[in-house]
């Protein structure tokens, strides 16, 4: 087994038939014992030169990973084989991690080899353990009865938390999305309700208002409320499923957008509308108001825009995209993707982790991957 190469599902003989290509005399396998999503070369001439122009010439291979050592699929036979790769590869002033894919039935675990391998690791080189970001990864792929074993740069994972990098979570928890109801047919008014619903649950705001300005039609609103419900409940299932932390479901009020900009005056309050300025100007501003309070609350209007008596009392009015009309169901999502990424580029990470308002909060957390076993 000279080479492992990762692929989409469906694709591996796509990517069987581009390595041949590439070196017409290698043995490729592709979905090897049944398995999806992966292609094994048995024998090629050059195997350094091979993962370089898969890389850089088959984009439909995710991972390439050249084995330094293939044993049976044995703890034992593992770990001393691990003991003798990571040699001269791994040094005492380094970090590492095991990754173990354990596919098809086995007589042991993934956790059982991470544990074992890295407990062979540490004896031998001396180095420390480090999940997260590691300098080095050991990598054991177990497919059938072989198992191989690698050493790559830690650099080379891609991952979803990284250092640098600021969670989002907590700052969305202190938005209250203030949204307009999109009035219109009944139809049209639960599709967008729907898509609503969605975002405001996809980024766990604090809260979504629904606030009509006056007087509404009962029916129409009514189906946007239900289509609110839908999108949240639908977006929660599947977090439910993917998500390490527990998630619930976004508060839903509804209140007249008038009382509640008199009833919050003391709170931060942003509008976005075409009138206001762009966002990463406003970006120091709305660090400042952050600073204020837990809870900033964003006006968004929908057919009609947000009153021009309100702008009176809100901190800062904003233009998300100058000359151009977002839909109604797009405007939150892009406003809180941008007024995220504006104050991180200005350096306002206090203002980003700032403590979470609300009751409710959970621990912070990242979202699972699908690890097949």
């Amino acid at each position: 087994m000279e080479l492992i190469i990762k692929t989409p599902l469906g694709l591996e003989r796509l990517v069987r038939s581009k390595v041949l290509l590439l070196d017409k005399e290698a043995e490729v396998v592709a979905s090897p014992l049944g398995l999806r999503g992966l292609v094994v070369v048995e024998r090629c001439k050059d195997p350094e030169s091979l993962v370089s122009k898969i890389s850089s010439e088959v984009p439909e291979a995710e991972r390439v990973i050249r084995p330094l050592a293939v044993v049976r699929s044995d703890p034992s036979e593992i770990v001393e084989a691990a003991r003798e790769v990571v040699r001269g590869r791994i040094s005492s002033g380094e970090s590492f991690a095991v990754r173990t894919v354990r596919r098809a039935k086995s007589g042991f675990t993934s956790l059982e080899v991470n544990a074992k391998v890295g407990a062979a690791v540490q004896e031998v080189t001396g180095a420390r353990v480090d999940l997260d970001n590691p300098d080095k990864v050991v990598m054991v792929e177990v497919i059938g009865e072989r198992s191989a074993i690698a050493v790559v740069d830690g650099s080379s994972e891609y991952r979803k938390m990284v250092p640098g990098k600021l969670s989002s979570w907590r700052f969305f928890r202190r938005v209250s999305i203030v949204q307009m109801p999109y009035l219109g047919s009944i139809e049209g008014a639960r599709e967008v309700g729907r898509r609503v619903g969605r975002f405001a649950q996809a980024f766990e705001v604090g809260e979504l208002v629904i606030a009509p300005a006056g007087e509404a039609d009962a029916f129409e609103l009514a189906a946007f409320i239900e289509g609110v419900r839908e999108g949240i409940a639908s977006r929660l299932e599947v977090q439910r499923r993917t998500y390490h932390r527990k998630v619930g479901p976004v508060r839903t009020v509804v209140q007249d957008l008038y009382q509640l900009v008199l009833s919050r005056r003391e709170e931060p309050i942003v509008v976005f509308e075409p009138e206001g300025r762009e966002v990463y100007s406003e970006a120091p501003r709305i660090a400042e108001v952050l600073r204020r309070g837990k809870r900033i609350n964003l006006l968004f209007g929908s057919r009609e825009g947000i009153p021009k008596g309100v702008f009176r009392l809100a901190d800062s009015v904003m233009d998300l995209c100058p000359d151009v009309t977002l839909p109604t169901e797009l405007a939150a999502p892009a406003a809180l993707i941008a007024l995220y990424t504006a104050l991180k580029a200005h350096g306002e990470e206090e203002a980003l982790t700032g403590t979470t308002g609300g009751e409710g909060a959970e621990e912070e957390g990242e979202q699972g991957d699908e690890h097949p076993e």
